[in-house]
């Protein structure tokens, strides 16, 4: 018979029920990995292998619309598509700050094996993330031209970018939700599950891509919209995939019809959610409009050089891949070990993180320097005048992404127990207070090449005020949540115990607790 336990907040023994099922597993009816215990490298490789290839997924859906803009519609339209995409970049860096904070929540709430709280932060990020994406769109999208003009996007490509733009916009409240959603799934161990259906989507949308601009068979010809509308298309089937099969899985991060009362906003959980969300979001804002920023200095040069760093920056997206996917993995194993009070054990995900990011990006960043021409190849014909500015500005640039992925890391670690503000003020510092001026103030002597240099020496900037940080700041006393670990295993918490399985601890949280005596 399974043994009585109390809940986490003292609320009663869980009555004798069905096995436990977990919070949102490849079936939602496993936990993901126990992520306090084990051996640490194989676990954040474990881990980071699925986001990663999530990240290629989307990196490649990125490169095939890049193939089929450029060789189909020419070089304006891959501007247009670069200086729009600098748009969808700060949208979605505006969201990603609110997703990483609801992931840190749920985290660092399962590691404090603490149920009912995530089933809390689920129903009032749900709430949140609905009219935050519903008001990003329906703003966009009215916006769109006075957006580009701010941008001085070239006169040439600029009907192009509004086409694409606006499509994006009427995407953007699916794009926001499935971000969410993938990162929901991360923060309770699961980071399988996304990489599927980050499969699915690319998968249409690849495929939609080139029927859409070229009005192959039964599809219209919508030239560059048509690459945008795949998008739309391919996030919103997703998606609602996604419901259906979390809803049919049981997970933790669906709320059943007797939990609608969750989605009524927990004003503790979203205070939370803005004052920790936020800056990290800021933090994404303010790489994304430096990358505005930058990119308005490069369109000076014309249509020519737009063209080179756009095809540049589609191979940049894969350079930093790994170190990305390996950040989302110490993300999710710092919240879960700072919830159950394993700060031992954070110091040395922080550390074995960093060496796994310098050699996962020097890899890639090698073999584009050998590979170089023939890799941007992908992105701009042999015979373009792009192509030897593209080689050249990533003789520049490549190398300064090592610097980047290590700083991510110690950025990751930080802000999981809750410390958001010092990776802001850090990427703020090496961002607009050393890559935008420095290029500024070299750009009547250097050129374009300004551009280029600053973009290593900003680099190197992050990881040194990171890395301080992380040595001598104050973030091991920082908490996203009040949370206190526990050997004991909740149930709900709402109330009167339920018999649901979806309302049990994982799995693996059974294993790790053993049989626990009930409280008084």
């Amino acid at each position: 018979m399974q043994p009585t336990r109390a809940n986490a907040a003292g609320r009663g023994p869980r009555p004798p029920g069905p096995p436990p099922m977990g919070p949102g597993g490849p079936a939602g009816r496993r936990g993901g990995p126990d992520l306090t215990k084990g051996p640490i490298g194989r676990t954040l490789v474990t881990f980071a292998l699925p986001v990663l290839g999530s990240n290629i997924l989307q990196s490649f859906n990125g490169t095939a619309n890049a193939f089929w803009v450029s060789h189909q519609l020419g070089e304006a339209a891959l501007t247009a598509t670069s200086n729009a995409n600098q748009i969808l970049f700060l949208m979605l860096g505006a969201v990603f700050g609110v997703s990483m904070a609801a992931n840190i929540m749920i985290g660092q709430a399962i590691g404090a094996a603490d149920r009912a709280l995530a089933k809390k932060v689920v129903g009032s990020c749900t709430a949140f993330f609905l009219v935050l994406s519903l008001g990003v769109g329906v703003a966009g999208f009215l916006l769109t031209p006075h957006i580009l003009d701010a941008m001085r996007t070239p006169i040439d490509a600029r009907a192009d970018a509004i086409a694409y733009l606006r499509v994006i916009f009427a995407a953007m409240p699916f794009m926001y939700f499935f971000s969410f959603v993938m990162m929901a799934m991360r923060g309770t161990g699961d980071s399988r599950t996304p990489f599927y259906f980050s499969l699915m989507a690319v998968a249409m949308d690849v495929v939609l891509n080139p029927l859409l601009i070229m009005g192959i068979g039964p599809f219209p010809r919508l030239g560059i919209a048509g690459s945008a509308a795949s998008t739309l298309i391919s996030q919103t089937i997703t998606l609602v995939g996604m419901a259906v099969y979390l809803y049919r899985s049981r997970s933790i991060l669906v709320l059943r019809p007797s939990e609608f009362h969750l989605l009524i906003p927990d004003l503790a959980i979203i205070r939370n959610l803005v004052l920790k969300g936020l800056p990290m979001g800021f933090q994404m804002i303010v790489i994304s409009l430096a990358a505005v920023t930058m990119m308005s200095l490069v369109n000076q040069f014309g249509v020519h050089t737009s063209a080179a760093y756009g095809a540049a920056a589609q191979l940049w997206t894969y350079v930093q891949m790994p170190a990305m996917a390996m950040g989302a993995a110490v993300s999710s194993m710092a919240a879960q070990n700072v919830g159950a009070g394993r700060m031992d054990r954070v110091e040395k995900v922080a550390l074995i993180g960093a060496g796994y990011a310098f050699l996962m990006t020097s890899v890639p960043v090698l073999a584009i320097y050998l590979a170089d021409p023939y890799v941007l190849r992908v992105f701009l014909p042999a015979t373009s005048p792009s192509l030897p500015i593209a080689v050249h500005i990533n003789s520049y640039v490549l190398w300064g992404f090592i610097f980047f992925g290590m700083a991510f890391i110690f950025s990751g670690v930080v802000r999981a127990t809750g410390a958001v503000w010092p990776p802001l003020l850090a990427m703020i510092i090496s961002l607009w207070g050393v890559r935008i001026p420095l290029a500024n103030f070299l750009l009547p002597t250097m050129g374009a090449d300004a551009v280029w240099l600053s973009f290593p020496l900003g680099s190197l900037t992050t990881l040194v005020l990171a890395g301080a940080y992380y040595r001598w700041g104050g973030w091991r006393k920082a908490r996203m949540l009040d949370t206190r670990p526990s050997a004991d295993a909740p149930d709900t918490g709402l109330g009167q115990p339920m018999m649901d399985e979806s309302e049990a601890i994982t799995d693996a949280e059974e294993r790790a607790l053993g049989p626990q005596p009930a409280k008084a």
